[in-house]
């Protein structure tokens, strides 16, 4: 089959139009094996291929860029960087996407390779043009350019490359092609900073980092909720936490929170906002920051009251992010009834809400509930304990309620907050005391699709591997959860048939 590809690809070769031979090569190519190919691939000349994606015919060009993914998959990355780079340079600056990115994924795993990736170091105009490729209109064109850049940068060489050489002022130039293509470019630099401190340093020398900053504590406040989805992406590491700090960034934010109420633009930016000191309280100190920046659980609180449910949403995941650890656990119960009323809302919201909000109020009730076994003190398990009983009159009825609706997603957010409480005796008992509960626990015919027998397998992994479940339930009601979870999740109960003497 090999032979008979390279025999086309000959053919194809000697000929100036092979619409026909292109087609024949292009289907046996598919039947391949690509271990098959890599023995004969190496010493195949892929010129006449390159040359026919420079006719302007569609199909011819669709075409040879399937050929050459295939027999360029099948090339070692180090052959490819040595012997294609003209045909790579040429590639990036195509009139076709699709050839820009047959050429960037190759690129792709030049620059995977550590023997590969130095032949693109060393090409300054190929470098040239994957920046280049950032400002094009199409995004999976400008994301493989991205992607490309930001491996290269994880060596000293590729920083010293994209920062300390003529490739830094093209990346400032294209950055002026327009807002759309300038967020892109802060977006490659926040991945470079997020690497190591080292890339950090590189990235503020820049200037570029500086200048995303200036942008997100600007006047412009569409531009200041795209630089804020950025600027948490580099709080996600430690180094880039201490950078904010420093350079009074964490400061600043806070005080434009203070200031939103005068702002009446300010639903704009605000839920990236509280965003970014939700995940930050989680990353550091719960207690610390919600201490130094008490604007951000004020706004959290009044977030839940809000009529927009964008703001709502926000602050419902926001309180389950927080509400995720012990120590945030500890910092809402401090803020005493305005927390429980908050949980009452929640509770309410859970069952009347749009499925998206009642989905993600689920989410952040597990979150809160969940105490890992370790840390389940006689206080910690009271406070969940009041916690569940003031999201409604009858908690355990509410989310058995929500999760027989008939909306998958909805029932295993229903399934998960069981989950959640699973391994707590309070819980427990309350499951065992509630008429038909542990049948429903065991029953498989509630669940039909793969998500909600997960859940549901979840549930009873977390009842059955709990130290008070056996007795709490009772033995018989254990050994049902263990036959349960021996079986596995998708267990289908075998159906007897009788034969009946005379039947067809």
């Amino acid at each position: 089959m090999a032979a008979q590809a390279l025999a086309l690809l000959r053919e194809v070769a000697r000929l100036e139009a092979p619409l026909e031979e292109l087609r024949a090569l292009h289907s046996v190519l598919q039947a391949v094996p690509l271990n098959e190919l890599r023995e004969q691939v190496a010493e195949l000349r892929l010129g006449p291929l390159f040359s026919l994606l420079n006719e302007n015919h569609r199909e011819k060009t669709a075409l040879c860029v399937s050929i050459l993914e295939r027999l360029l998959q099948a090339m070692e990355p180090v052959h490819v960087a040595r012997n294609l780079r003209v045909d790579l340079q040429r590639g990036l600056i195509h009139p076709d996407d699709s050839v820009k990115i047959l050429t960037l994924s190759q690129i792709g795993r030049i620059v995977e390779n550590s023997d590969a990736v130095t032949e693109i170091l060393n090409n300054a105009e190929l470098l040239k043009q994957i920046v280049y490729c950032i400002g094009g209109e199409n995004l999976s064109v400008a994301k493989a350019a991205i992607k490309s850049l930001s491996r290269i940068s994880l060596t000293q060489a590729g920083l010293e490359a994209l920062f300390e050489s003529n490739l830094l002022d093209d990346l400032k130039s294209v950055m002026k092609t327009n807002d759309i293509v300038r967020y892109r470019v802060y977006e490659l630099i926040v991945e470079i900073s997020s690497v190591s401190p080292e890339s950090l340093n590189y990235c503020t020398t820049s200037g570029l980092v500086t200048q995303l900053l200036r942008e997100l504590t600007g006047e412009d406040v569409l531009v200041r909720a795209t630089c804020i989805e950025m600027v948490t992406s580099l709080a996600y590491t430690h180094h880039g936490r201490q950078y904010l700090a420093q350079e009074g960034v964490i400061d600043q934010i806070s005080n434009i929170i203070v200031g939103a109420d005068s702002d009446p633009f300010s639903s704009f930016y605000l839920p990236g906002f509280v965003k970014f000191f939700g995940n930050l309280a989680v990353m550091d100190s719960p207690q610390q920051i919600c201490e130094r920046y008490p604007i951000f659980v004020e706004k959290v609180f009044e977030m839940t009251e809000s009529q927009d449910p964008t703001m709502t949403g926000v602050a419902v995941d926001t309180v389950g992010i927080l509400g995720s650890n012990v120590e945030g656990k500890q910092v809402l119960q401090k803020t005493g009834t305005r927390f429980e009323r908050l949980l009452v809302r929640i509770g309410h919201q859970s069952k009347n809400a749009p499925v998206e909000l009642k989905i993600r109020c689920l989410d952040a009730i597990s979150s809160l509930l969940y105490l890992p076994p370790e840390q389940q003190t006689d206080d910690l398990l009271r406070m969940t304990e009041s916690w569940f009983s003031a999201l409604s009159r009858d908690p355990l009825e509410l989310f058995r309620g929500i999760s027989s609706q008939p909306f998958p997603e909805l029932h295993c957010a229903a399934l998960k907050v069981f989950t959640a409480i699973a391994n707590q005796p309070w819980a427990q008992k309350l499951m065992f005391n509630s008429p038909g509960f542990v049948e429903y626990v065991v029953d498989r015919s509630v669940e039909h699709d793969k998500a909600s027998k997960d859940a549901k397998y979840e549930l009873v992994k977390a009842l059955a591997n709990s130290k008070t479940i056996a007795e709490i339930f009772g033995n018989p009601n254990y050994l049902r959860l263990r036959t349960y979870l021996s079986e596995g999740p998708y267990y289908v109960k075998p159906v007897s048939t009788t034969a009946v003497e005379g039947a067809e």
